[in-house]
């Protein structure tokens, strides 16, 4: 497996938050201070997690009555949010994620 140059990237999209409640850390979180805080993480929920509205911003998309909650380091979060909801794709998930999140469930580490 080849490694990855984290000069060449911008931005981490993660499928989880980058927040829990009362402040810890979720996925995104540990993510951002493993990498030094130098790339920033926007992290993109489907459930909501009891006691993080403070941390998120809800997102709805399409048709959908279900929102996407959205949380950042690093990078300003409600232009994040408006960028999340103008990304390509007619459901509740933008057709970008939906293809990354298949294809990390192929992904096989050995």
């Amino acid at each position: 497996m080849s490694q990855v140059d984290l000069n060449t990237i911008d931005t981490i999209i993660v499928d989880g938050y980058v927040h829990l409640n009362d402040g810890k850390l979720g996925l995104g979180g540990h993510l951002y201070q493993a990498l030094d805080k130098k790339i920033p993480i926007i992290g993109v929920a489907k459930k909501f997690f009891a006691d993080n509205s403070q941390y998120v911003i809800e997102v709805t998309r399409s048709k959908s009555n279900k929102p996407l909650y959205i949380k950042t380091l690093g990078i300003e979060l409600t232009k994040t949010a408006d960028h999340i909801k103008s990304m390509a794709g007619k459901h509740r998930m933008p057709d970008l994620l939906t293809y990354l999140d298949q294809q990390t469930k192929l992904f096989k580490i050995e």
